[in-house]
């Protein structure tokens, strides 16, 4: 009988089977609740049980503050020299080049001239993914001559950090970012030219040391992770329990370090509200008086 004959055919591997959902969904760190990514998406990347405002990129950062997509991208050609021709793991070249592929970015930082709500402003977006959006040589004259522009067009300034600090790969290069782009935010300041600050999870090491805490106006989104050295270096160091929400924006704003905690959702309205009183009332603004005059939260 033929099933009791042997045939010796050669064994085909089993295909893996492929959820077509597989991918489309994602859990929420804060309430780990199981959220689609297409809701998420229409939800401003904002959580829609718990209100966990997800990190988002800088070009989606630009999308959702600025007027269309007609803005003008500044000084997109400037790249990093690697002027210590830095090695550790990996030569800093080589991350480079893997940043600048994943992100289709020259560097950590989009400079752009637009409008928000008809108001002509320059805008900075700090991009994560870039190696960490961490500050070299590149972010750092990227600000500065957003700034001398905005100086020169006498038109305001908002940058938004997204960073874990000065880039380690071009050392004293990188911490000198921290003085130059000061100055710049100092000559913006002596002319009366707006300069508004946005911090987002995270903003820490030398990019909290400097700009991300001088804009006349200092706002942060909810949750977000903000300050100089992270928690677990500074418990580490003073060998003492930290409070749970320590370095958190919600923390700084209690503590006098930030002006508002602004929702994702209302933070276009609010900045277009805020730069049409900077702009309408100078002698407020050189009083020191613009924040006060603004909600601490939205």
């Amino acid at each position: 009988m033929s099933w009791f004959r042997r045939e010796d055919k050669p064994l085909t591997a089993v295909h893996e089977k492929h959820v077509k959902t597989e991918g489309l969904w994602l859990k929420c760190e804060g309430c780990r609740n199981i959220i689609w990514k297409k809701d998420l998406a229409e939800n401003l990347n904002v959580c829609p049980r718990c209100q966990r405002h997800f990190r988002i990129d800088s070009r989606t950062r630009l999308k959702l503050l600025l007027d269309g997509e007609t803005w003008e991208e500044l000084d997109a050609q400037l790249v990093s020299t690697d002027p210590l021709q830095f090695v550790d793991l990996k030569p800093y070249r080589e991350r480079l080049q893997k940043a600048r592929a994943a992100t289709g970015m020259q560097d950590a930082l989009l400079s752009v001239h637009g409008r928000l709500e008809g108001q002509p402003v320059y805008m900075c977006a700090m991009e994560y993914g870039f190696i960490g959006g961490s500050m070299g040589a590149v972010v750092g004259e990227k600000i500065t001559r957003a700034a001398e522009a905005a100086l020169k067009a006498l038109e305001p300034l908002i940058v938004i950090s997204a960073s874990g600090g000065a880039r380690m790969m071009e050392g004293a290069v990188s911490l000198m970012q921290m003085g130059k782009i000061s100055a710049a935010l100092g000559e913006l300041d002596a002319a009366g030219v707006p300069f508004i600050s946005l911090l987002t999870d995270p903003t820490t090491g030398g990019v909290t040391a400097s700009f991300a805490m001088l804009g006349d106006l200092n706002i942060a989104e909810p949750g977000a992770l903000i300050g100089f050295a992270g928690p677990r270096v500074i418990e580490s160091t003073i060998r003492q329990k930290l409070p749970p929400d320590f370095q958190r924006s919600e923390f700084l704003l209690e503590h006098g370090m930030l002006d508002a905690i602004v929702h994702r959702k209302d933070l276009k309205a609010y900045l277009a509200r805020a730069l049409a009183f900077m702009q309408a009332t100078p002698a407020a603004a050189a009083a020191g008086q613009r924040a006060a005059a603004l909600p601490a939260r939205l």
